[in-house]
This record gives structure tokens, sequence and C-alpha cells, in this order.
């Protein structure tokens, strides 16, 4: 037998169980897993709500994590990986259990030079950021970039990942309480606080205040933040939207648009190709090592996991939680 996550209930928090072991099938691998977040995807699928369809319940959640290759036909045992699941969103169980069986092709190796739940809250959240910036956007040296949502992982991601990139200033905007010391912290050259009362150009009035013109933005939010950084986009710049968490919808001013060869362009995950993921966490791995690039995270064993997944959809988790097995 072995521990995992069972969510019975959608819209309810999952709850600690014992179960048997799973075996892998053909092309399939078993990994035992040491660290597993729990996203806003996790969160989302497990509503009830997504645009997915509700999920066969009862299931394992944890559509990523990282543990270490008990078998597998592609890499050794004891590879360190770490792997997404498509839990939630098609049958089959996810990566909060001690053995997960994984698609071979999906483990993606890693260096093991970073803890497990820090790479674990980095995953693809850091992956979003990092090649939305780089390959979407184009992000190219001495750019400027704004980085919407920056107090969430992704954004938080965001301002570090850009000046790595090569940006020349980069520019935070949220609209949690401490937001804007955080930013400050992480090297971000100025912020702009947002509300939901703003307006498009009111808020598109105080950004230029702050930002001036930019090359990129990364857009998390859609909504009313999304349509006033694009009237902050210098010609030719390139709006990035990769999330709608402050509104389904946002509308951009065709003139803008058009008189400076503007762009905006959508983001998703799973438009990565096998090469480009493995080379956008080995990049992550590497600067997480060097102490460049970090995720605030919480940890807790998977015993707390209703907790941790109350805390995290009421929005008070600093960061990622991530539920370990240990």
């Amino acid at each position: 037998m072995i521990r995992a996550a069972h969510l019975h209930t959608c819209g309810e928090p999952p709850h600690p169980v014992a179960v048997d072991e799973p075996v892998a099938g053909e092309g399939q691998a078993l990994v035992e897993v040491t660290a597993a977040p729990i996203t806003p995807l996790d969160l989302l699928c497990a509503s009830g709500t997504s645009y997915f369809g509700a999920p066969a319940t009862p299931y394992v959640p944890g559509v990523q994590a990282v543990g270490v290759v008990r078998s597998s036909s592609r890499l050794s045992p004891g590879t360190r990986v770490w792997f997404p699941t498509s839990a939630g969103m098609a049958p089959g169980d996810g990566g909060m259990a001690e053995l997960a069986v994984v698609a071979d092709a999906d483990l993606v190796p890693v260096a093991g030079t970073v803890a497990d739940a820090q790479l674990a809250a980095l995953g693809l959240s850091a992956i979003a950021a990092w090649t939305a910036l780089a390959l979407r956007g184009e992000l190219a040296a001495g750019e400027r970039v704004l980085v919407l949502g920056s107090s969430g992982v992704v954004g938080t991601v965001g301002l570090q990942a850009a000046r790595l990139l090569g940006a020349s200033a980069v520019f935070g905007a949220a609209i949690e309480p401490g937001a804007e010391d955080a930013a400050l912290a992480l090297g971000a050259d100025g912020f702009v606080p947002l509300s939901r009362d703003d307006d498009v150009d009111g808020l598109a009035a105080r950004m230029r205040d702050v930002v001036g013109e930019v090359d990129v933005v990364l857009d998390p939010l859609c909504g009313v933040p999304s349509s006033a950084a694009a009237l902050c986009l210098a010609p030719r710049g390139r709006l990035v939207n990769l999330g709608s968490s402050a509104a389904p919808t946002a509308t951009y001013s065709s003139t803008h648009l058009r008189s400076g060869s503007r762009e905006v362009r959508g983001y998703t995950n799973n438009d990565l190709t096998a090469e480009q993921r493995l080379a956008a966490l080995t990049a992550i791995e590497e600067h997480a090592a060097a102490g460049r690039l970090r995720a605030p995270h919480e940890v807790f064993d998977v015993e707390d996991v209703a907790t941790a997944w109350t805390r995290q959809a009421r929005g008070e988790v600093h960061g990622r939680a991530v539920v370990t097995f240990t």
C-alpha cells in the first residue's frame, strides 16, 4: 500500500488515503514522487467547473510532480525527474501519491541540484513564464518588460526571468498587499499598483508614468490590466497572454496596435515540444541552483493535504503549496 491524496467530491479538498501500488503499462514509467505542488490548474479541474468538464472521481490530483524513476524503458532507475500529468483533465491519476504512473515520453530528467520542493514550486509556472518571454515574446537583450500579476508564481518568476534573459528594465504590477515590496526586492525597476476599480484609460496613464513604454508585456491576468498594458507597448512591442486571472476578456485599441505594428499573442504550455520543455526546465534549474531564480512556497506533508489545498484555494499560502512524501 502507498499513501496518496484522493479527491472524492468536486469542490471539496482531497484527503490522504492508503491505496494499492499502481502498475505501469506499456510505454509507462513508475516514479517515486517526492514533491507535488497544488497549482491553479489543480484547483480549477477539481472544482468541476473547468472547460475540461467535471473529472471522474475519485482520482489522485497533481498535474505535475518531482520524483525518482523506479522503472522506465527510457531512463535508468534512480534518475531524478519532473513530469506533468493530465489529472483532472482526462481520466487517470496525477502526481500526488507516493508512486505515480507516468507516460515515459513525459519524463523530464533534472540534475537534482535544486531541492525537490523548490523545483516543484517552480514547475510549469516557471516554464510558462520563461518560455512565454523567451519564445513567444521573443525578448531580446536590452528590451523593457512589464510583468502583470507580479505577485503570483508566474509573475514572480517572470520578474526574475526577464532580467536573466537580458531585459534592461523590468516592472511589476499587482493588486495584493505587499506586492510592491516583493517586486522591488526581486530587482524590479518600478511597480504599478492595481485595483479592482481600475478603468483602462486611468490605469494606462498610471502605468505610463512608471514604465514609459515597454517592449514585452507578460500577461497572466487579461481584463483591464491587459488592455491598459497594451497601451504602453512600444512600436513592435508584444503582449503575451497566458492566463485570465482578472477577467476572461480584454479589449485593445486597433489604432494603437496598427500604428506601431504592436502584437497581442497567446501562449500555452501545451504547444511546447519535449525539447523546448527540457531546455526551459534545464535553464530554470540551473538558475535556481545558483540562487538567481526562486519561487515562494510552503511545504505540507501529504497527511495535511486537505489543509494545504484549502489554504491554497483561499490565497493564504505565500506562493505555492507543495505536498511532500517523507
